[in-house]
């Protein structure tokens, strides 16, 4: 599988929870991440899906401007979505196949902070200015 983002190679990697094993796909250059449907969500709780996130998060925003993206399953257009939780992470996905997060995005969702509650707040009143 080719990264939606940078087009390098992807590398799965595996992880096992009390529920079974999770496989990930993760860039070999950006190390953006490629989670199936339902396997961020599996691996948001678990305290050993800590390390798979281990991509500059200052590349990752740099990853983040790319909006126009495929799937890299189906070849389709990717929709930008946000977090409802965080509404300040935002991530492309794939209706029919799952999600790509930027490096340090994953990480980000995982571990909601005091900080992140009061970047969600600043973010929605940018976007409420907006309208």
């Amino acid at each position: 599988m080719q990264c939606p983002k940078c087009l390098a190679s992807m590398e799965e990697h595996t992880l096992s929870t009390l529920e079974g094993n999770v496989t990930i796909d993760k860039c070999t250059s950006c190390r953006g991440l490629w989670f199936d449907i339902g396997e961020a969500e599996a691996l948001k709780g678990k305290w050993m899906s800590d390390h798979i996130d281990d991509g500059d998060p200052s590349v990752g925003k740099q990853q983040n401007k790319i909006r126009d993206i495929k799937c890299p399953r189906c070849n389709k257009q990717m929709n930008k979505l946000t977090d409802p939780v965080q509404t300040h992470i935002e991530y492309e996905g794939c209706e029919e196949h799952g999600m790509y997060m930027d490096a340090g995005e994953f990480t980000d969702y995982k571990h909601e902070t005091l900080m992140d509650v009061f970047r969600d707040f600043i973010f929605f009143l940018k976007k409420r200015k907006k309208k």
